[in-house]
């Protein structure tokens, strides 16, 4: 009875399966089902690949490995050694998940669900199934868990926090076409990619809600963060006084630039109509001299610094008016 090769019973979830018998004899029958591709392995390399139906096993039908086959000694004659690797050809689902950062390096966390089928079978088996040592579906499941992180790592790396969680589809959509490109290059088809949670840590989300609505510029939230952080600073300080945190949180808050004094009060010329300082004894628009104000004003007794007419001590000696 010839021998018979064939994957009986898969679930609906396996996606490869090797045949346990190495040891192939010419006239074996290999059974392919539908959805199944079987590809025969040996020495590290995938050869040839047969589809649905029923095959039997000649040098004819097998002509990448028996040119391989026929430089050993008693080629035809003998049962020949070969892995037999099926491979289910429906898509599958498959879940991943990671930690990535931002540009910013704000800690993300994600995860997903993607979508895949096996295009290039051979180039499949000789990549991942070969390659990673991966036989059994769940050793499959793993490495591609794997494959897809490390390149969502990489891909989140290049947005910066505001991007990636304004911009989550377009985002979503240059890191699937990443990974569709990845995929290709292991004999798979992505067929879908999809971000189902996204969350970074309290910190980054108080930033981000800030930068969502507008209140704030990146600069501006960075002015409040380091505002924040040294508040707990000093109350975590044992000698620290409220004096020395009152001091400290407006020159953070205050964008940093040039001190400035403050502006001195303006008049009128009553000829030119010119603003001009209120200290100025002639106007710099026209040379009109311009006299001193009376109304309300009045003279220290003392020091003689004109002093509102009202004042009971004067503001520059401390005499009193009245």
């Amino acid at each position: 009875m010839p021998q018979v090769i064939e994957w009986e019973n898969p679930g609906p979830e396996e996606i490869v399966w090797k045949h346990p018998e190495e040891e192939i004899t010419w006239g074996a029958q290999l059974i392919v089902r539908e959805y199944q591709v079987a590809v025969f392995f040996r020495d590290g390399k995938a050869y040839d690949v047969f589809g649905p139906g029923r095959h039997t096993l000649t040098t004819l039908n097998l002509p990448l490995l028996t040119g391989i086959l026929s430089r050993i000694a008693g080629f035809g004659e003998k049962p020949f050694k070969a892995n037999v690797i099926f491979v289910s050809t429906k898509v599958f689902a498959g879940k991943y998940g990671t930690r990535a950062q931002t540009t910013e390096l704000a800690p993300l966390q994600i995860h997903g669900t993607f979508w895949f089928k096996v295009e290039n079978p051979q180039l499949f088996v000789m990549e991942v199934v070969g390659g990673q040592n991966a036989y059994t579906t769940a050793d499959v499941n793993e490495y591609l868990r794997g494959f897809i992180n490390e390149k969502l790592i990489d891909e989140i790396s290049r947005y910066d926090l505001l991007t990636v969680f304004t911009k989550l589809d377009e985002t979503s959509m240059t890191v699937k076409n990443a990974i569709l490109d990845a995929f290709r290059r292991i004999g798979l088809e992505l067929t879908d990619l999809r971000f189902e949670g996204i969350d970074t840590t309290p910190e980054y989300r108080e930033r981000l809600f800030w930068l969502r609505t507008g209140r704030a510029t990146p600069a501006e939230v960075l002015r409040m963060e380091t505002v924040k952080k040294a508040a707990e600073e000093l109350g975590k300080s044992p000698g620290a006084a409220l004096g020395t945190g009152m001091v400290l949180i407006p020159q953070i808050m205050t964008p940093t630039g040039p001190a400035q004094a403050p502006a001195a009060p303006l008049i009128i010329c009553p000829k030119c109509n010119a603003r001009i300082p209120a200290t100025s004894k002639f106007c710099p628009e026209c040379g009109t001299k311009i006299a001193p104000p009376t109304t309300g004003i009045t003279k220290c007794p003392k020091c003689g610094s004109q002093i509102p007419a009202t004042a009971k001590f004067c503001p520059e000696c401390g005499a009193k008016i009245r």
